[in-house]
């Protein structure tokens, strides 16, 4: 993470420049604060990501980090030490959303959980930051996207490239077609972690609210590992597809005005049984936009991290390839008049998971809270966490059926 002075630098350049980069459309005009307004928002589900992201709250001028709430004793214990003295502390959400002195919050639980929290909070009149995917399954969209809409609230979701420098030039490039015709973008996120296994956590059910946790979910024995581990169970998660690839078909998606794909075609295989995961350790997936003459393809392994973490936009003229350290542009042979240039931010191997520079939370963060304050449009509403998320699951389908999927819309 970055240190506070290299946050207030960033907060600096933000304060500069994050007009110009939000998402055009229209601004909403309920709960306008001023700049000198002490904004208290509350954090649902305080695991490991919301926990980095109250740290990163935490160093932002004019905010108090009013209330933490945790199925697990333990994650509300550690969420309370980076809250304010005199914090809420619950096991129950509810009890944040009623709260008048709550602004906002921020919802960092489960998938299977986003939406259902999302909209509790923007009928109870709050602001939302909620972690990526937005959407658990393809039914759950039309619903996030009207408590946005009809409560006129704040929502962003957590894509946090949206907000990064070289993706907010980048976009530019693309849309000046700097790189020619754009009909294949290549996404990966490739890691190595070949000795995945199930394990016991320790965790004492008694200090678990299991049955809080499941909501929806079918109901089951507590397990600690599915209860640490649930981004690879079917019942909370959606595996290497909704947990890392949403972050770069976002940017596919935005660059190129996609809204989601026509068909799907998945393989994935389990190369780790001995993870006890659901969902592949081992996937790819080809996403098919037939309207717009457009193939997305996305691998994603844990086995090997070659390539890591970036995407390629493929142009008739270059391709402009990105992470979110950089961008670089390779000009394919014989284009006379584009060389090779790039715009490095982060140093460090490219394809990293993360960079401190760009700090990633911390403008995507600084992007929700001007947006809370002014009521314009945040950099990744509602609207493209579901279109993202959509074409997660419409490659899950494809795995999980062994055959195409199809958009049914």
């Amino acid at each position: 993470m970055s240190t506070r002075s290299d946050r207030r630098q960033v907060l600096k350049q933000i304060g500069m420049t994050a007009a110009a980069f939000s998402v055009p459309g229209r601004s909403h005009s309920k709960s306008r604060y001023s700049a000198n307004d002490t904004l208290n928002i509350g954090c649902i589900g305080t695991g490991g990501r919301c926990r980095v992201l109250m740290k990163v709250l935490s160093g932002m001028p004019g905010i108090r980090l009013g209330a933490v709430c945790d199925v697990w004793e333990e994650a509300r214990e550690q969420g309370r030490r980076l809250a304010a003295p005199q914090a809420l502390v619950t096991v129950d959400y509810h009890e944040v959303l009623e709260r008048r002195d709550i602004d906002a919050v921020v919802i960092g639980t489960p998938d299977h959980w986003h939406v259902p929290i999302l909209v509790d909070a923007c009928t109870a009149g709050k602001d939302v930051y909620v972690e990526k995917p937005l959407t658990h399954d393809l039914s759950e969209g039309a619903a996030a996207i009207d408590a946005q809409n009809r409560h006129g609230r704040i929502v962003q979701v957590g894509m946090q490239q949206r907000s990064m420098p070289q993706f907010q030039k980048a976009y530019q490039i693309i849309k000046a077609g700097g790189i020619g015709r754009i009909h294949k973008v290549h996404l990966t996120w490739n890691r190595n972690a070949p000795d995945a296994r199930r394990v016991s956590y320790g965790i004492d059910p008694a200090r678990v609210d299991w049955k809080r946790f499941l909501g929806k979910a079918k109901d089951q024995p507590f397990d600690d590992y599915r209860f640490r581990e649930w981004r690879w169970f079917w019942d909370f998660g959606g595996g290497i597809l909704t947990d890392l690839m949403v972050h770069y078909l976002d940017v596919a998606h935005w660059f190129l005005d996609l809204d989601h794909p026509d068909a799907a075609a998945t393989i994935g295989d389990t190369f780790t049984p001995e993870s006890g995961w659901e969902t592949p350790d081992t996937i790819q997936t080809l996403l098919h936009y037939g309207s717009r003459q457009v193939q997305v393809y996305f691998e994603g392994t844990f086995i090997n991290a070659r390539n890591a973490a970036m995407l390629e936009f493929m142009g008739t003229d270059a391709t402009l390839y990105l992470d979110r350290g950089r961008y670089e542009i390779h000009p394919e042979r014989g284009r006379d008049g584009i060389s090779y240039s790039e715009l490095v931010l982060g140093s460090g191997p490219r394809g990293a998971d993360f960079y401190r520079n760009p700090d990633g939370e911390l403008v995507h963060l600084a992007n929700w809270l001007d947006c809370v304050r002014s009521r314009k449009r945040p950099n990744a509403p509602a609207e493209a966490g579901v279109s993202a998320a959509a074409a997660a699951h419409l490659g899950n389908l494809a795995y999980r059926s062994g055959q195409v999927a199809r958009w049914q819309g």
